[in-house]
């Protein structure tokens, strides 16, 4: 996978854009294109895709959202977005205003009678977000789909984006709840020694998934994590219970497979699109992994 950074801008159609008033919640952008690219600083958003991928890259990592998954960026984070498809990519990205987040938060825990003297959150009351791919789960992910099949009939009618946009936040602050817990169980003492860990770690994973189809070392992985190569073998099968390797692996192998089942490309070429070196090593782990060869799995799935 490469980020063509010379790729010609092709703008979305302004109409597919809806703005709030500024003293609102955000924006969302639902849009198709089969070329895209943009950069520049964003809002906290909540990006997904269908029918395709995207690829992000925020300068840190590498992410890749498709049907299977949704990015979360927040607030000023820098990134590029490219989208290089034969077919048209369908994305729908939801935009929060800066503020949203933390005043949620705020009527959510805070105390009654704290919210009658003070009903917006304190300034120094800043939600960092994990910036990383989330799988489709049933916390956020159906409020997305619902809102993006009532989008184009209901988003002119007065007042009902606004409420989704707090029923999405609600929820996005449940899943960053979730994503805390999981980060207190790696092993360091502190628990921002395991927070900061936990996002160094999902931003390599995230990296190895946008990267599946190139050569990576494990010095380059650890690199995006800026971890020694040690360290990083040590904790990510600690954290993923299996090795870097493995999980690449499982990842070429995957691809693999939807390709065996949909494309018409001969299984040597498969090989070398997702990323193997070698057509009997694929074979063996192909096999091993499914129980078939690469030629039993094919024909089964045709």
């Amino acid at each position: 996978m490469v980020l063509n950074s010379k790729l010609i801008t092709i703008l979305p159609n302004l109409d597919a854009v809806v703005q709030l008033p500024s003293n609102e919640s955000g924006l969302v952008l639902h849009e198709k294109a089969r070329r895209h690219y943009w950069e520049g600083t964003g809002w906290l958003s909540v990006k997904s895709f269908f029918y395709g991928q995207a690829f992000y890259n925020t300068g840190k990592g590498l992410h890749t959202v498709n049907d299977s998954s949704y990015l979360v960026l927040n607030h000023g984070q820098p990134y590029s977005i490219t989208i290089e498809s034969e077919l048209a990519v369908e994305s729908f990205c939801i935009f929060f205003k800066e503020g949203l987040a933390e005043d949620v938060y705020n009527s959510l825990h805070s105390k009654p009678e704290k919210l009658l003297d003070c009903p917006l959150a304190s300034p120094e009351s800043k939600i960092n977000f994990f910036d990383k791919t989330y799988p489709h789960d049933k916390i956020l992910s159906p409020a997305l789909l619902s809102i993006k099949s009532s989008f184009a009939d209901r988003r002119n009618q007065p007042g009902w984006l606004e409420e989704q946009m707090h029923r999405v936040m609600q929820l996005l602050l449940k899943v960053h709840q979730k994503t805390c817990q999981e980060a207190l169980t790696i092993n360091a003492v502190r628990a921002s020694t395991r927070e900061e860990l936990y996002r160094r770690l999902f931003r390599s994973k995230d990296f190895i998934v946008a990267s599946f189809d190139q050569p990576i070392t494990l010095k380059e992985m650890a690199g995006i994590a800026c971890l020694s190569p040690n360290h990083f073998l040590r904790s990510f099968r600690q954290a993923f219970r299996q090795t870097p390797h493995q999980f690449l692996t499982s990842i070429r192998l995957e691809h693999a497979r939807k390709m065996l089942s949909e494309a018409n490309q001969s299984i040597t070429e498969i090989c070398f699109s997702v990323g193997f070196e070698s057509l009997g090593s694929f074979s063996r782990l192909f096999r091993r992994h499914t129980g078939f060869s690469p030629e039993q799995f094919r024909r089964l799935k045709r």
